[in-house]
């Protein structure tokens, strides 16, 4: 008998310390345990080590206090009938104080969330046309968290961050857009290649005009030299031939050059030099065209 009951007193001694070390638990940094009793919320129990009662309390559940990333992907029509696809991410973690709400009033948070988030861009973009979805990109994002922080806050969730991480068109759409964008690049190139062969054409121009110009100078300053140089030579004739006129003098220069041009002719192997006569009789005709020219230019003086 005696046996008997020291073997009952250790059954239930083990039993009592069975039951006070499990009435110990432990809660992870960055979670929270939801205590219940008899199947009603007791308490929210923090990190570290906490006691319930053993057997009557019992753990329902742990929530983490980190932020989570829910990454959605949304279709939709714009304004002007083209379909984009969204690819979204939401970060949000539940607040502290309203572990209650967050593990109670929602059955499936990540779920409730996704339906929240395809509201509003439901709300959104259909009224926007393509360009104005790629230029709000920023606003979309901020119009979502917007909307999600007034409805989540009820449900115990604060949404920390909403990014639009890209905006994705159908890809016929993306092609046409590309072949716009490089037929506006190439019409600025086309333009500014213009802008420059206008540019050569005027410098060649200009630089054509002036090179005439100085050419003529230049063939200007040339006949005047000759003419200069042939008045020289008949003074200088009169000065030591007497009796001889100046139109003798002058025929006499001219066929002397007429002979050295042909000199100067025959000693190169190309020339682009071009006599139409090579009679002798033809300088004299020159010369009297000359001589009148020189006196008639004499008169005009007078």
């Amino acid at each position: 008998m005696s046996s008997f009951l020291v073997v009952v007193f250790s059954f239930l001694g083990f039993g009592i310390l069975c039951a006070a070390l499990s009435s110990f638990f432990t809660v992870n940094t960055a979670q929270v345990a939801i205590v219940t009793r008899f199947g009603k919320f007791l308490c929210v129990a923090p990190a570290g080590l906490n006691w319930k009662v053993p057997f009557i309390d019992s753990i329902a559940g742990r929530v983490s206090l980190r932020v989570n990333q829910i990454s959605l992907t949304m279709e939709t029509k714009t304004k002007d009938n083209v379909f984009v696809t969204i690819p979204i991410s939401v970060q949000n973690r539940v607040r502290p104080e309203k572990v209650f709400d967050a593990f109670y009033r929602l059955s499936n948070p990540m779920e409730q969330i996704q339906s929240y988030v395809e509201q509003v861009i439901l709300g959104h973009v259909p009224g926007m046309t393509l360009d104005d979805v790629f230029a709000n990109q920023s606003s979309i994002a901020a119009a979502v968290k917007q909307e999600l922080d007034a409805d989540m806050a009820a449900f115990g969730y604060e949404i920390v961050n909403v990014l639009v991480t890209d905006i994705i068109p159908d890809a016929k759409v993306k092609s046409a857009m590309n072949d716009i964008n490089a037929a506006q690049r190439e019409q600025v190139a086309a333009a500014a290649r213009g802008e420059a062969e206008k540019i050569l054409v005027v410098k060649k121009a200009e630089a054509e005009s002036e090179s005439k110009a100085l050419q003529g100078q230049g063939i200007a300053n040339q006949r005047r030299a000759i003419i200069e140089g042939l008045r020289n030579s008949v003074e200088q004739f009169h000065e030591k031939i007497d009796g001889v006129s100046t139109g003798e003098v002058l025929q006499l220069v001219l066929i002397t050059q007429y002979f050295d041009t042909l000199k100067s002719i025959g000693e190169t192997d190309k020339t682009n030099t071009l006599f139409v006569s090579h009679a002798p009789n033809a300088v004299r005709e020159i010369s009297d065209q000359i001589m009148q020219s020189m006196i008639a230019a004499d008169r005009s003086k007078g």
